[in-house]
């Protein structure tokens, strides 16, 4: 009679010590960050993720991936933007197409936070909707007023700035290209507590 008591006892402890550690809220993730690693430098990225959630978390998990690793800065203006992430300028020698390329679908437009000196925007076409190409960015060289209200702002540069303005220092040719590629070798997320300014 005891051997079954004791059983049931254990079985009961057991089943309250599941239901107490699932019932645990999770902890929340710290704040994460972006380390692009180019060529030229490491850049380090907040994302606008309570403004811009969709782009927020589409460029994360392609980050994550390695999606841009291997691409290309394919245009670069001045005073104006730095811009990446065509995955047609992986492993490419005819950059008649560069600029073409995207990964994954458009994005909702998500647009209202302003163009700043070392935001991060999300590129796209013409369409109507004003829908984010799914990997093209560019970063601000500057206030780009122009741009408010047409087109998503989804995070800043909060390291590596001087990255970024030596890449639009950059030779380039008639289409803004510069001459010399500048690679992104690797991204991927650190937290906010690894990293170390």
């Amino acid at each position: 009679m005891k051997k079954p008591m004791i059983t049931r006892s254990l079985l009961v402890l057991l089943v309250l010590a599941v239901m107490l550690g699932c019932s645990k809220e999770a902890k929340a993730p710290a704040d994460e960050y972006i380390k692009m690693e180019t060529s030229m430098g490491t850049i380090i990225i907040d994302l606008y993720e309570a403004e811009t959630p969709l782009h927020a978390a589409n460029y994360k998990k392609l980050a994550s991936e390695g999606a841009f690793d291997g691409i290309y800065f394919h245009r670069v203006i001045p005073g104006f933007v730095v811009q990446g992430g065509d995955p047609k300028t992986r492993e490419n020698t005819d950059r008649s197409d560069d600029g073409t390329g995207g990964i994954g679908e458009r994005s909702p437009a998500e647009i209202g936070q302003p163009h700043l000196r070392g935001t991060l925007g999300a590129a796209r076409d013409n369409n109507p909707e004003k829908k984010s190409s799914g990997s093209q960015f560019y970063f601000c060289l500057a206030r780009l007023t122009q741009l408010d209200g047409a087109y998503t702002v989804f995070g800043n540069v909060i390291d590596g700035m001087d990255i970024v303005d030596e890449i639009a220092t950059l030779e380039r040719d008639p289409r803004d290209n510069p001459l010399e590629s500048v690679t992104i070798l690797k991204t991927s997320m650190i937290s906010s507590e690894d990293y170390q300014k």
